[in-house]
């Protein structure tokens, strides 16, 4: 009979480093990984393609192993345009919180590709997929959701090993896509995404290219040990293999 324990140990693989090449590769993913909204080539994206972006997207890590999400693809141009008009409806609406020259530069952004993408996939999340009481979400409720858009940012580095761009459309009113696409009203949509060929892609983020908001410094953003303490990472690894004086 075989123990637990060895059980698991047929199940464990070796954990090496990946090679040069294979490291740079995942960090090019990364790093040149853009918001696609007006860059979209009309040509369909093939089936086995698309498969593949799905399967990454399942491949994402969830809490207490739930899985909670579904893919629901679009391409009916019909659905499109009505998706599009619940998109332009609640873009009116968000203009409208914005003041003054910041108003005018909302206006003058484009922030979705949905008529323009040949594919749509609305990305959702089911709580209770697992049941009632999840292993890892008994004292946060939303653990769900986060595993979700991990699925969304697996999807999103596959697609720009593929060289299809993806753009994450988040302005509606989830009722109206929910009624368009007969979704349960217990499901919540996490990401309605557009997907599409490219070949072209910003250098950098677009909303940081057309003067909406910049990178912030990453220097600025990490503490050590407790909240607003600040740190340079390159210091505190230097203080580590430096001699005591």
């Amino acid at each position: 009979m075989t123990s637990e324990s060895g059980c698991e140990e047929q199940a464990l693989k070796p954990a090496s480093a990946f090679s040069e090449a294979d490291r740079d590769a995942v960090y090019r993913a990364i790093e040149t990984r853009r918001d696609v909204r007006d860059q979209f080539l009309p040509h369909a994206l093939p089936d086995e393609l698309v498969a593949r972006l799905l399967a990454a997207a399942h491949a994402a890590p969830s809490v207490g192993f739930m899985q909670p999400w579904n893919f629901l693809l679009i391409r009916d141009q019909a659905v499109r345009d009505a998706a599009w008009e619940a998109f332009r409806r609640a873009n009116d609406e968000a203009a409208e919180m914005f003041a003054g020259d910041q108003q005018t530069l909302y206006r003058n952004l484009k922030l979705e590709g949905i008529r323009k993408a040949p594919l749509s996939i609305c990305v959702t999340c089911d709580p209770d997929r697992a049941g009632p009481v999840v292993l890892g979400r008994t004292h946060n409720p939303k653990m769900d959701l986060y595993s979700t858009v991990c699925a969304v940012q697996n999807l999103w580095l596959a697609a720009r090993v593929e060289g299809v761009g993806v753009g994450w459309v988040s302005i509606f009113h989830e009722a109206d896509i929910k009624a368009l696409l007969g979704i349960p009203e217990r499901v919540q949509i996490v990401a309605w995404l557009c997907l599409g060929y490219v070949d072209q892609l910003y250098r950098e983020p677009e909303l940081a290219v057309k003067g909406w908001r910049q990178r912030l410094s990453l220097e600025d953003l990490v503490f050590i040990e407790r909240w607003g303490r600040p740190a340079s990472l390159i210091a505190e690894a230097e203080d580590r293999v430096s001699p005591a004086s």
